[in-house]
This record gives structure tokens, sequence and C-alpha cells, in this order.
């Protein structure tokens, strides 16, 4: 397996990617307490959940499996009680682990879960969707929606392991697939050019699983080096939320069941980016670029809502700092800035 390691004082961890690991979790995971509570979901605990149980069995750990509903409106304020209810009931203590084993809802969820239980017990992300296993399970970012908006209650609290196992994207359906594309590609647009071009040349999911190992690296280390410069989100790690803003704004606007994560980040890459080479702000040809490469992996470049409809959500984005906005813009392809700006930037359309 290749190792990055996340290097944040006492709160560092190794990221591990290898393909058909799952079997060997056991061997990389450490509960004190003798216990592990995994947390999945009805899309994902069939398939991989107990071939993660019977390699910590064999390592003589008590597990507890939790399998929440497939899907977004999971990752709600809701949702919680019932977790820490069952975990009580397993008499689980801070001396023991939990797990999340699935996609970016259950990683988001489970890690805020462990980060409140108690007061903070040890988790291992265990991303099995592309866009968790390049993004969402690297950096300690866990959080719930409200009816507001998205991630607004949450914490920054890092994982002891991030577990990735690229063969576990062979059983993801096409849609969960385009759906982390739409993430890959922006670490090309923010930080890595010829990322985007080698991004460019693939033609097919077979031949981007043949260099899946390879990119998903690629873009946790991206991940790992902002991280490490800006833990907390006050600077750099903004460069990660290109085409966030106006995304997270469109995903509420249709309550969390119009757009898929990956798909509203396409729609608002796009929309950003026709603004700011609109205003001279982007080197010209850039959108164009960005909307082909989303059409060739399948992924939207437009919506028709209307941009003074969503100011609302926008204004509720976690990148809000009083009346200023901080918006992410790309100089060109590979190189990308934050801009101080209002919710209005948004009308230049």
């Amino acid at each position: 397996m290749k190792t990055l390691r996340v290097n944040l004082g006492e709160n560092s961890y190794d990221i591990l990617i290898g393909t058909n690991t799952l079997s060997q979790i056991g061997k990389y995971v450490e509960s004190k307490g003798g216990k592990v509570f995994i947390i999945s979901d009805t899309n994902v605990a069939p398939i991989f959940a107990n071939t993660v149980m019977d390699s910590l069995w064999e390592k003589g750990y008590d597990c507890k499996l939790m399998v929440l509903p497939a899907g977004e409106p999971t990752k709600s304020i809701n949702s919680i009680t019932p977790i820490y209810s069952s975990m009580l009931e397993f008499n689980l203590t801070r001396k023991d682990l939990i797990i999340t084993l699935g996609g970016g809802v259950i990683g988001d969820l489970g890690g805020f879960v462990a980060s409140t239980y108690l007061r903070g017990v040890d988790f291992v992300q265990v991303p099995t969707s592309l866009l968790a296993q390049v993004d969402s399970s690297v950096g300690g970012k866990v959080a719930v929606d409200l009816p507001e908006g998205k991630n607004l209650v949450g914490s920054f609290y890092q994982p002891k392991l991030v577990f990735i196992d690229v063969a576990a994207l062979e059983d993801l359906p096409d849609a969960y697939y385009i759906d982390g594309m739409a993430e890959v590609i922006k670490y090309g647009c923010i930080k890595d050019e010829s990322l985007f071009n080698l991004l460019e040349g693939i033609k097919s999911r077979e031949e981007f699983m043949q260099r899946a190992e390879e990119i998903i690296y690629t873009c946790c280390d991206i991940k790992r080096k902002v991280v490490e410069v800006d833990e907390k989100d006050n600077g750099e790690r903004m460069l990660l939320n290109f085409g966030h803003t106006y995304g997270h704004a469109i995903e509420k606007y249709y309550n969390f069941t119009g757009y898929s994560h990956g798909q509203a980040v396409a729609i608002g890459m796009v929309f950003i980016s026709a603004i700011s080479e609109k205003l001279g702000q982007t080197e010209k040809g850039t959108t164009s670029r960005i909307v082909k490469i989303l059409q060739q992996y399948g992924l939207p470049i437009e919506d028709k809502v209307q941009p003074k409809d969503v100011i609302s959500a926008i204004l509720n984005d976690k990148k809000n700092f009083g009346k200023t906005l901080r918006v992410v813009l790309l100089e060109k392809i590979g190189k990308s800035f934050t801009y101080p700006t209002s919710a209005e930037y948004f009308l230049n359309k």
C-alpha cells in the first residue's frame, strides 16, 4: 500500500491507499478498549461490512454494525441521537473505536458523532466512494446538514487513519463514479494542470480504473498539503471549495434531492468561472475547458435556477465573513486564489 502522512502534530495520521486491502483492515486499526462500532449505510454495508467485521473479529475485537439509510437526508441532526443510543447500548467508551464505512455522508456524519460522543472517540475513515476517497475522508471536516444549509453544524476532528481500498470503486454505480469525478476534476482546476491534462485524456471508466491508485494518491496528496498549511479553513484550505459556494446553494435550493454533491459542484465550477472570466479575472478559454471535461465525464454544466433565487443560501455559506464572502476563482487551470466579495458577485452572470 502507498502511504501519505498528514502532519498535524499530535493529530497526525496516515492515509493508506491500496487495492483489495479491505480484508486486512484489522491489522491497521487499534481499539484500546477492544470494541469497534461501525457506521455504514444500506448501499455499502451489504457489500463490505462482513469483510471489515471478519478482519476485526480475527484480531479479537468486539464489533457492532449500525446501518443507516443511504443518501444525503441521513446527514441530518435527527440521525445523531439514535446513533448515540446504539453506542451507549454497546457500552462504547472513549478507549474504543468508531469506523465510518461508506461515502461522504457516512464519513461526515460518523466523524461528527465521533467528535461529540463522550467528548471525543477515535475514529477511522474507510471511504468506499470516489468522492470520499479523494476528498471528504481527508482533513477532519465532519458535519451534518440543517434545513437552512449544508454542513452548518460540525467540527474539525481528525481521524486516526484513512484506509482507502481502490477496489471498492469496482462496485460503485456509474452515478457515484460520475459524482466523484467532479471533485477529482476540481483538484486539477485548483492545483495541478498535469492532473487536469491526464483526466482530459481518459476516455472510459475502465481506463480511469487502470490509473485510479495514481489519481487518488495525487488528489489526497494535494489535500494533505493544503490541510497541513491551514487545518481550520482560514486561508489556503478555502481553495478546496472551488465551485462549492454556488454548488451548495443549488443543493439547498432543491432540498438536497435535486442534484448530488458532485453534480452541484460541477454546475458551481462552470458558473463561477464564467463570471470571473467575463470580469477578466480568469484566463480566456478556461471555462470552455472546464465545460468540455465535465461533459466528458457525464456531469451537468448548468441549471435553470436563477442566481437571485439562491442568494439566501449563499449568505448562509460558511465562507461568509460578516459582509464579505470569499469565493474561489481560477487564474487559469491549475492555479487558484480566493477573492473577497459579496453574494451579489453571483448576479454578474
